[in-house]
């Protein structure tokens, strides 16, 4: 690794290191942009990286990926355990392409064994860009901060008209119900969300419905 030069008080002289790592950001940019260009139409899939394998989202998301692959949508995850494992498994069990977007992070991320193609992110921001640049929907299962940042970036780009609008999909209504309703009780009664705005997104707890739900919205919006 670079060895930062040190300045008069003794910190880090990042004026010189910053310049050297847009070179870094650049050549992950190129990557990613590489490798997902040629892999068709795509499902982003977000969830939990703490549920086991026997944890009935686990088994919800693997049957939400079978359905969508079988489709012929490739899938995309974080690459990581739980319910992004699941979605890669999913994924490999109907013969699709598997997809995994791993982060380096402190806590050490290895890809799980069900990704056919792997691509490692050192900048979440950069990670980010590739999970919408070439989705035809997100799919929002149970998760954490990481599944939540994903959610609601997704409906502040499409809210912003910073990209066109796609599907997004909640599943499982009980686990999303708090959110929601603060949503509509406290986000949209204040004036902060526009009622409209949740029309953005929709909630199920069927994986048959997710697979109608993306359907119906292309037959709508022909791309």
């Amino acid at each position: 690794m670079r060895k930062l030069k040190k300045t008069f008080n003794g910190r880090q002289d990042f004026t010189r290191e910053d310049p050297w790592r847009m070179f870094r950001i650049l050549s992950e940019f190129v990557e990613g942009f590489e490798t997902l260009s040629t892999m068709g139409k795509a499902v982003s899939i977000f969830g939990s990286a703490r549920l086991s394998r026997n944890h009935r989202y686990y088994k919800l998301t693997e049957e939400v990926a079978y359905l969508l692959a079988k489709e012929g949508y490739a899938i995309v995850t974080g690459g990581g355990p739980g319910l992004m494992e699941a979605g890669n498994a999913g994924a490999r069990r109907a013969k699709g392409h598997s997809i995994g977007l791993n982060i380096h992070i402190p806590m050490e991320q290895k890809s799980n064994p069900y990704v056919d193609t792997l691509i490692d992110f050192r900048y979440f921001f950069i990670r980010k860009v590739m999970f919408v640049k070439y989705a035809k929907a997100f799919v929002i299962m149970p998760g954490g901060y990481g599944t939540l940042d994903e959610f609601s970036e997704a409906l502040n780009l499409i809210q912003t008209m910073r990209i066109s609008r796609f599907p997004v999909i909640a599943v499982g209504t009980k686990y999303w119900k708090g959110l929601i309703d603060w949503m509509k009780d406290s986000a949209v009664r204040e004036g902060c969300v526009s009622p409209e705005d949740l029309d953005i997104f929709s909630v199920t707890d069927s994986p048959k419905e997710v697979v109608r739900i993306i359907k119906d919205f292309y037959k709508k919006h022909k791309t």
